[in-house]
């Protein structure tokens, strides 16, 4: 017959040994949960959620499993993510949403499935439209601004959207912010206004371009020189 230090031994044993196993099993779940959403596996991960995994999984950078999927372009995973509840707004450790990095890198599908789900672009720090404007995505500066996005926002180096389209050379991004209410006299915390900026980079064209809207509102036109 067995002792009763015996069988509270046994107990712990046990115990612990259901410990690891759970242990084990969590640490397989959250890193296949962390892949199932770069590498857009929606039907693993909707297994995974379906076993309890949390939709707001966050790895070491502070990224979502929303995040991973929209910076990939996972259309159909975001939409799982989305359905179950995941923050659409969460920023990482670095202030980039899911939208930030959908917008960033011209995934316009997962953009829009944010959206509709009501992701924030109007927040401190970069913005959506800031990223579409500084690399050039037309079509998603329209959706942003048609969704009320504002021009106006300052990055934490005082530039706004019209500034990083200047200093990029996008035309046509320029174009269309300057039918906004953007400020044509901001300057960054290096002195540059958009005009400078894009003058400083040959981007001549655009220089013109703001020039000439100052002078329709109003404004004296600038006669600039780069030496």
């Amino acid at each position: 017959m067995p002792r009763p230090t015996d069988t509270l031994f046994l107990r712990l044993l046990l115990a612990s040994m259901l410990f690891c196993v759970a242990a084990f099993a969590h640490a397989d779940s959250y890193e296949d949960s962390l892949s199932s959403a770069r590498l857009g596996d929606t039907r693993q991960l909707t297994g995974l959620l379906d076993r309890g995994v949390d939709p707001d999984t966050i790895d070491e950078l502070g990224n979502t499993l929303l995040i991973l999927a929209a910076r990939e372009g996972h259309a159909e995973t975001v939409a799982t993510l989305l359905s179950r509840g995941a923050r659409v707004s969460h920023r990482n450790l670095v202030g980039d949403s899911a939208l930030m990095m959908a917008v960033l890198r011209n995934h316009g599908e997962v953009a829009d499935l944010l959206l509709e789900a009501g992701a924030e672009f109007n927040h401190d720090g970069w913005t959506p439209l800031m990223y579409a404007a500084f690399e050039g995505h037309l079509e998603l500066v329209e959706r942003l601004l048609a969704r009320g996005a504002n021009p106006n926002l300052l990055a934490p180096n005082r530039a706004n959207a019209l500034m990083f389209a200047a200093r990029n050379g996008h035309i046509g991004v320029v174009r269309r912010l300057l039918e906004t209410d953007v400020d044509l006299e901001q300057a960054s915390d290096r002195g540059f206004t958009a005009e400078t900026w894009a003058l400083s980079n040959a981007n001549t064209d655009i220089a013109n371009l703001i020039n000439v809207e100052r002078a329709r509102r109003g404004g004296r036109p600038l006669r600039i020189e780069i030496n």
